[in-house]
């Protein structure tokens, strides 16, 4: 998650949607209207990443069976955030 995070703060840096002292940290934290306009710039990264962290309570947090799926969709959803974030703008 923390790797998908870095991967959506230089999306955003690099396409002028936030500034260099402007991070996100959890896509839950966020205010709606700061997440609408990010969304608005990197609607599919930033789908990845929220998909990536309702995994977290549920199984790294959590205990729910499957976990070994979870991971492999998390890696599959980090891989898809790395290549859209390192689009050419």
């Amino acid at each position: 998650m923390l790797a998908g995070t870095h991967w959506a703060n230089f999306a955003l840096h690099r396409c002028g949607v936030t500034s260099d002292n402007e991070d996100i940290v959890h896509n839950s934290m966020l205010v709606v209207s700061m997440l609408r306009k990010y969304s608005l710039a990197e609607s599919e990264l930033l789908g990845a990443l929220t998909e990536i962290e309702e995994l977290r309570p549920l199984y790294v947090r959590g205990d729910l069976p499957d976990g070994s799926h979870a991971a492999a969709r998390a890696l599959e959803l980090l891989r898809l955030i790395s290549t859209l974030a390192r689009r050419p703008p």
